[in-house]
């Protein structure tokens, strides 16, 4: 249990300490954010502001993992390793686009094939060898199950070995495209994705003890959860909640780094693996449901201009259409922390309530 405060602290100091360095090295360099002149006018002020801050994120998460471990000298579980290994993939594409942004200085960098590409071939490396490397008991980092809080009976593995594969993968793909594509979205204002991502990140940390208490390899009964590496898992949690809770001193308002898509990519990402390796997949649509409800208003806004001709909102994602609205900047990202706040307790609740019920 203590790798999961020495993982949060370790990440906690890296973070808020690497981040200043980070900056000054990028200001150096000139690597500023490009802002597009479409965007609402209050943004323009926010030209020039570093970027790929994500990549302290990233390397202060995979440090403080290794960290947790070497203070305990334990060795590191597949389990997390392949989760973060999701983490630092979809970073990788984010940097990349970052990267052409800000050096051909316009609002495209990587193609949208090439971005996908990027994504999908992380995520079917991820999910094909998630379904490898079983423990002692046979349990494998992930399963071919669809999960909610605990794996259903609707099974992938129902085609057979080969059509089981395949289904989980296009399964995988669509989660990891989904939660790394929702941050990245949310990823609008001054430490808006940063601050609900830390939420999520701490559910998961609770999630992955009171898996690891109620593990089926250790108390089996009919509450158990089958998880092959439930407390690594957490630590991997607390090692991103602590990077984003430093990474947000420096990106709250008004914010002296972006994450960019090094940082939005690779979150989400870290997202879509725990939420299939602890097999809360459909589990973190709720936890995750401020990312939701943003995603969808950009689709709601696509599907009414497209079918109608008329916008639903003054602009989208969500956030831009309240800053049209008149709000000021803060006072949407606190009020949407609360709401993700908000979503995030339902998410437990409902975590715990299904164990009270007896897991059924």
């Amino acid at each position: 249990m203590l790798s999961v405060l020495v993982a949060a602290v370790a990440s906690l100091i890296l973070s808020i300490f690497g981040t200043p360095a980070f900056i000054k090295f990028l200001v150096r360099k000139g690597y500023g954010q490009f802002i597009r002149d479409d965007g609402p006018t209050s943004h323009h002020t926010k030209r020039g502001t570093p970027t790929m801050g994500g990549a302290v994120i990233v390397l202060s998460t995979l440090v403080a993992y290794a960290v947790a471990h070497l203070v305990f000298w334990s060795a590191p579980t597949w389990s997390a390793i392949l989760v973060l290994f999701l983490m630092a993939g979809l970073g990788l594409v984010g940097f990349l686009d970052d990267f052409i942004k800000i050096s051909k200085q316009r609002s495209l960098g990587l193609r949208s094939k090439q971005k996908l590409a990027g994504q999908t071939l992380v995520a079917v490396l991820f999910a094909v060898l998630a379904l490898q490397f079983p423990n002692s008991t046979m349990r494998t980092p992930a399963s071919t199950s669809v999960s909610f809080v605990r794996d259903t009976k609707v099974d992938f593995a129902i085609a057979g070995t080969v059509g089981g594969l395949i289904l989980f993968i296009i399964w995988a793909n669509v989660i990891v495209a989904a939660t790394s594509n929702a941050v990245n979205l949310t990823d609008g204002l001054d430490g808006l994705a940063t601050g609900a991502s830390t939420m999520v990140f701490a559910s998961y940390i609770l999630i992955g003890i009171w898996k690891f208490n109620q593990n089926c390899q250790f108390n089996p009964g009919l509450k158990c959860y089958e998880v092959r590496d439930p407390l690594d898992l957490a630590t991997v949690a607390a090692a991103a909640m602590g990077a984003c809770f430093g990474f947000l001193w420096w990106n709250a308002s008004p914010a002296k780094i972006f994450m960019g898509d090094t940082g939005s990519l690779a979150l989400g990402g870290l997202m879509a693996g725990l939420a299939i390796t602890t097999r809360t997949e459909l589990l973190v649509i709720i936890l995750g449901g401020l990312f939701v409800t943003i995603t969808l208003s950009v689709i709601i806004q696509v599907i009414s201009f497209k079918t109608t001709g008329k916008r639903v909102f003054r602009m989208a994602p969500l956030q831009h259409h309240f800053e049209l609205l008149g709000w000021q900047e803060v006072t949407i990202v606190i009020r949407f922390w609360i709401i993700a706040g908000l979503f995030v307790a339902l998410g437990l609740g409902l975590f715990y309530a299904e164990w009270v019920v007896g897991g059924t």
